[in-house]
């Protein structure tokens, strides 16, 4: 399986994952780029999804799938299936609330679509306002190979990298993954995460050093992700 992402907005991303003649299209913003790409490689939009329920990640749905017939994927569904099939290839589809209760990521191969989950860089909002299920959900991810590509649905990039500075001035990693960065493909992969986004770096010493420093509570995982989750 293949993965396109699409830009849309200023920042948002849709992405078409698709194999031979079919696809699929996550967060369906980028309309008119959705049905370019479609027809200049001949394939059909058999399904779409959503990774929240957020409007600025629903924005297109209806229309895509008026225009295109596509089957729409709800959030229900996914989260009862956990699975989506796309010429025998399977996409594992996981519930990761925080964000907003309802949060899904996709993983297909090496590749994981997180949405407003985890950025490059940082993590959402805990809109949900359960910051313990957005931890848990945040290890779950971490669980991936250190190569997983990561897919955010927005580019924070610049924005997270001034935050992770501001808490790591020295720390080089922040440079040498801004040096990569290409506006045109937005991506990490879970390594880099680990290197430069301090909401995936509870268990690192540095960390654990600013958050003492800070007064912060440090004794558990949790409270030191709980204490970071203060400071963003």
């Amino acid at each position: 399986m293949k993965v396109r992402q699409l830009r849309y907005s200023s920042d948002n991303f849709t992405y078409l994952i698709y194999d031979k003649r079919s696809a699929l299209a996550i967060d369906a913003g980028a309309v008119e780029a959705i049905f370019s790409f479609i027809s200049e490689h001949d394939l059909r939009l058999d399904f779409v999804a959503n990774t929240h329920s957020h409007p600025d990640h629903t924005t297109g749905t209806r229309t895509v799938l008026d225009r295109s017939g596509a089957r729409f994927l709800d959030n229900k569904t996914l989260r009862d299936t956990g699975t989506i099939e796309i010429e025998g290839n399977k996409i594992t589809v996981y519930h990761t609330p925080g964000h907003t209760a309802d949060s899904l990521c996709f993983h297909l191969d090496k590749t994981l679509i997180t949405g407003d989950t985890l950025f490059n860089g940082t993590v959402g909002n805990c809109f949900s306002g359960d910051v313990e299920s957005f931890f848990n959900s945040v290890k779950l991810l971490t669980s991936f190979h250190k190569e997983t590509i990561i897919y955010a649905g927005h580019d924070y990039v610049h924005e997270s990298m001034i935050f992770a500075r501001h808490l790591e001035p020295d720390n080089k990693n922040i440079d040498t993954f801004l040096e990569k960065y290409d506006p045109n493909h937005v991506y990490s992969t879970l390594d880099d995460e680990f290197k430069i986004n301090p909401y995936l770096r509870f268990n690192d010493e540095k960390i654990i050093a600013i958050l003492k420093k800070q007064g912060l509570s440090v004794k558990t995982e949790y409270d030191r992700w709980r204490s970071l989750m203060t400071l963003g």
